[in-house]
């Protein structure tokens, strides 16, 4: 037996905003209560009545507890302070300072959620204002650093599909071989726009390379200790790609391997880690997008759409590679994490639509070492995709985080792409 209620059109319409109101607060639990490592220093800037202040938050979490410095800095002084009442509930931060003011105490409050290396805070002052400020992470390269030393440390756990998807590559498929065609190395310059100065990158031409005819391109990328030469040294690319091109077993293709450190002396010296050095690897997506893609378009005979283009990379790169591509599914349809190191954006943020990347994507490759210590990366993103349904090749391979295992990979992902 069921029972109508009559609504009046006027309440129909504000029971339908408090459920909407309703979803909103439900949706946004879900996300606050994701895991977070608010360790690290934070920084942000507060325009308040009397002044800028320019604030440090120097945060060490254990489990749900948070301690630490906050740094206060007005017209050059500078004020330490104890960070007190500092917590984690379902996935929200909050914590306090005191704040002396005409020989009285205010305690100001912030209480927010950490999204990457941002937290945005609600700052309550008090019973006098509330704000709206973003601390961000203000080395979140070293961040990545300590996280994935943590992950190193931490013991392996394989999942029941954490396997192979293909056998050990064959003896001899990095090995250079006599009496076959082989493809020609270049290396050549480009103007970075992004960077304001000239840029060298390497290009790999296939065998029987004909400028009459039109290519797919692959733009493979290094690690972070690595530059354009990384492949070459360590990894030889043009060997395995001559050997497959002999046994007919990929498509002709250009190959691109460019420097992924955007910034003027992107040298691999001195300490890889620095944050300058680090900020780096994300600009050097609008140098990718901006600058070299257009160059190699207008200098070689390449097809120009998202279907003849792909996009993968070792560790640092491999972060890049799944940022960048699957941030940009208009300009890439074939994309490649290898060992994807910390770097790596978490999946809700890559694949913040699974039916898009679904329908867009000719490939998706996410493949690991069974012994290397970021696999968790990997791992994750793999899982996320199962679970939503993304199409996605997840190889795991005997190994560790060296180029016996990007090598394999490059020789099992080349045979997958253009086709």
């Amino acid at each position: 037996m069921f029972t109508y209620i009559y609504i009046k059109p006027m309440k129909a319409r504000l029971l339908l905003l408090v459920m909407i109101a309703m979803l909103f607060d439900s949706f946004n639990s879900r996300l606050s209560a994701q895991p977070v490592n608010a360790s690290g220093t934070w920084k942000t800037e507060i325009e308040t009545p009397v002044g800028l202040f320019k604030y440090t938050y120097l945060i060490q979490q254990a489990g749900e507890i948070i301690t630490g410095k906050i740094i206060r800095e007005k017209d050059g002084e500078k004020t330490e302070l104890d960070l007190i009442e500092g917590k984690i509930k379902d996935g929200s931060i909050s914590f306090a300072e005191n704040l002396s003011m005409n020989d009285q105490q205010i305690k100001i409050t912030y209480t927010g959620n950490q999204i990457g290396n941002e937290i945005k805070f609600t700052r309550q002052v008090g019973d006098f204002a509330t704000e709206q400020v973003v601390a961000k992470r203000a080395n979140p390269e070293d961040h990545s650093v300590q996280e994935a030393r943590r992950n190193l440390s931490r013991p392996i756990v394989l999942a029941e599909d954490d396997k192979p998807a293909f056998p050990v590559a064959p003896s001899g498929y990095d090995q250079q071989r006599e009496n076959i065609k082989r493809g020609n190395l270049d290396t050549i310059q480009y103007q970075s726009t992004t960077v304001g100065t000239t840029r060298t990158t390497l290009i790999y031409l296939p065998p029987a390379y004909n400028k009459n005819k039109k290519y797919p391109v692959l733009y493979l990328l290094h690690g972070i200790g690595g530059d354009e030469f990384e492949w070459l040294r360590n990894g030889h690319p043009e060997i395995i790609l001559d050997n497959l091109y002999a046994e007919k077993k990929i498509a002709p293709m250009i190959v691109v391997l460019p420097n992924g450190r955007a910034m003027k002396n992107d040298r691999a010296e001195g300490n890889v880690f620095d944050p300058e050095k680090a900020a780096s690897f994300a600009t050097f997506e609008k140098d990718l997008v901006n600058d070299l893609i257009p160059f190699i378009e207008s200098k070689y005979p390449v097809i120009k759409n998202r279907e003849n283009r792909a996009l993968a990379g070792l560790s640092m790169g491999g972060g890049q590679s799944l940022n960048f591509g699957l941030g940009n599914l208009d300009i890439f349809a074939w994309v490649g994490g290898f060992s994807s190191a910390p770097n790596t954006k978490s999946p809700e943020l890559l694949v913040p639509n699974p039916a898009e990347t679904a329908s867009k994507l000719k490939l998706l490759w996410i493949s690991c070492g069974d012994k290397d210590g970021l696999i968790i990366f990997s791992q994750k993103l793999h899982q996320y995709c199962k679970e939503n349904t993304v199409p996605h090749i997840w190889h795991v391979e005997p190994g560790v985080h060296d180029f016996n295992v990007w090598k394999s990979d490059l020789y099992y992902f080349a045979q997958q792409i253009f086709r």
